[in-house]
């Protein structure tokens, strides 16, 4: 699923919660709006986001409003931003990623909260099972952790001559990026690959890591699951 229509479907879900509420109150309903990073490397993401919302009749800033809080990759501030939502009485929360999911549903049991994974929802902590989430949260699943080794597999198909994969992480992700880290090494050594790890969370950090791939040469790029912002161009 592209990213776009992931966010689609994100927006279409937190549309469907407020429903009631807008019939309830003079004033468009509020939607909260958590995230571990910051919006620079997100406009793509949040143009579709706000497209999603608008194909099911929400237009920011007419029929809904949004309130945003970005972490600015600072996770131990998810817990305050998250309480701020709450204090504000948003209507949903739309959580990108576990982090900002685990601190929403910390803040609040009565909200909904939308959230995307990319790690069993289930194993975090975030519902009760896949098919009853229960309490107030609910989201979408892509298992990317279970599929590392897989794509690791589909990247080689791809480069046939591949024998050193550049590896980028995000730390914020938690444990999704040690899973990721521990599929991925595991396949590279059955493979005879040689990975080179590059933890990074900001955009500056990414760029960077982009730029050295002149002077390292990786033969292939895997990028691992997090809410990364976008890199520049590599020159």
């Amino acid at each position: 699923m592209r990213r776009r229509e992931l966010i689609s479907l994100i927006g279409g879900a937190a549309a469907a919660w407020p429903l009631g509420v807008r019939a309830q109150q003079p004033t468009p309903p509020v939607i909260g709006f958590l995230h571990s990073q910051s919006p620079d490397g997100f406009t793509e993401p949040l143009r579709a986001f706000r497209q999603g919302l608008k194909e099911s009749g929400f237009v920011e800033n007419e029929t809904v409003a949004i309130e945003y809080r970005w972490a600015e990759t600072r996770t131990d501030q998810l817990p305050a931003l998250a309480a701020e939502l709450v204090r504000k009485r948003v209507a949903v929360i739309v959580a990108f990623s576990p982090p900002p999911a685990l601190a929403a549903k910390a803040a609040t049991t009565t909200i909904p909260i939308v959230f995307n994974s990319g790690d069993d929802p289930v194993r975090l902590g975030l519902v009760s099972s896949l098919a009853r989430p229960g309490g107030n949260l609910t989201g979408i699943n892509f298992f990317v952790g279970e599929l590392a080794a897989k794509r690791l597999e589909l990247l080689r198909e791809l480069v046939p001559g591949a024998a050193r994969i550049a590896l980028l992480l995000d730390p914020s992700a938690g444990e999704i990026t040690e899973i990721t880290l521990r599929d991925v090494e595991t396949a590279a050594r059955a493979k005879g690959l040689q990975i080179q790890v590059l933890n990074v969370q900001t955009s500056r950090e990414i760029n960077a890591a982009v730029a050295s791939f002149g002077r390292e040469q990786p033969d292939a790029l895997f990028v691992g699951p997090g809410p990364l912002p976008a890199p520049a161009a590599p020159r």
